[in-house]
């Protein structure tokens, strides 16, 4: 086939437009079938056509799961994490309409770990000398500015984290340079933040931490309810989930021995 031959989406059939292919490894998808595939979701290139016809199989039994999640707790300012605790369920969204946008909804029993990433980005400050030109102040002075992501790591056949920010962008805290220990939770200094960024600083490190312990608890629920069952249950050490041995011997999730 040529490079401009006419293509057709290969799940709803329609016609694709000249810049609208979503190419698959063995096949073509248009725009808006793409658009139902999971926002986590991203080697589409690398994924048969088979393969992507589950996954909009799930994608639509999702959406039943979505219609009746129950939100009992949410944290998070833009993307936030919801968590459904009577049914032991969560997902991640910055929508309000959950049946509509169909967010993926996943068991407790599915995270595996949580990390923040706090990255600081340093610019230097200048001055402009007698004749005009922009040099730098002796010592050299710098702006600061941050910005949070939260990686929540889960065992899910389509998708292994869900990575967002919580800022939502940099946080800038003008010539004040924070101390919170990168791709950790601590923080070195005291919550008297004088400026409205470091107050902002405070804000998401301490909502990270909430994420962080919320996810701690997800996966000791997940533990003591599994403990419950008549099978004793195990963390796979290939993945990390919380899982039930089955009749082979291996995680009900990953497919796995277990030793």
């Amino acid at each position: 086939m040529g490079l401009f031959d006419k293509k057709y989406c290969d799940f709803c059939g329609k016609k694709i437009g000249l810049l609208g292919n979503k190419k698959l490894e063995d096949g073509n998808m248009c725009r808006e079938c793409a658009k139902k595939l999971s926002p986590w979701f991203s080697d589409r290139r690398h994924t048969s056509r088979d393969e992507i016809a589950a996954q909009l199989a799930y994608r639509e039994d999702n959406r039943a799961a979505a219609a009746v999640f129950h939100t009992t707790r949410s944290i998070g300012r833009y993307m936030k994490l919801l968590l459904d605790e009577d049914h032991r369920k969560f997902t991640v969204t910055s929508e309000r309409d959950l049946t509509e946008a169909n967010p993926d909804i996943l068991s407790f029993s599915q995270v595996t770990g949580c990390d923040l990433d706090v990255s600081e980005t340093r610019t230097e400050l200048k001055q402009t000398d007698k004749d005009g030109n922009r040099v730098s102040y002796r010592p050299p002075r710098y702006e600061y500015s941050y910005n949070f992501h939260v990686t929540i790591h889960v065992n899910h056949p389509y998708f292994d984290e869900m990575r967002y920010s919580l800022s939502n962008g940099e946080v800038h805290t003008q010539e004040t340079r924070m101390t919170a220990v990168p791709f950790g939770w601590r923080v070195n200094t005291f919550h008297n933040a004088a400026s409205q960024g470091e107050r902002q600083y405070y804000e998401y490190m301490d909502m990270g931490q909430e994420i962080r312990e919320a996810v701690e608890t997800m996966r000791a629920l997940a533990r003591e309810e599994a403990a419950e069952q008549p099978a004793k249950a195990v963390e796979c050490p290939h993945c990390g989930a919380t899982t039930i041995p089955d009749k082979n011997g291996r995680c009900e999730y990953c497919g796995s021995a277990l030793k």
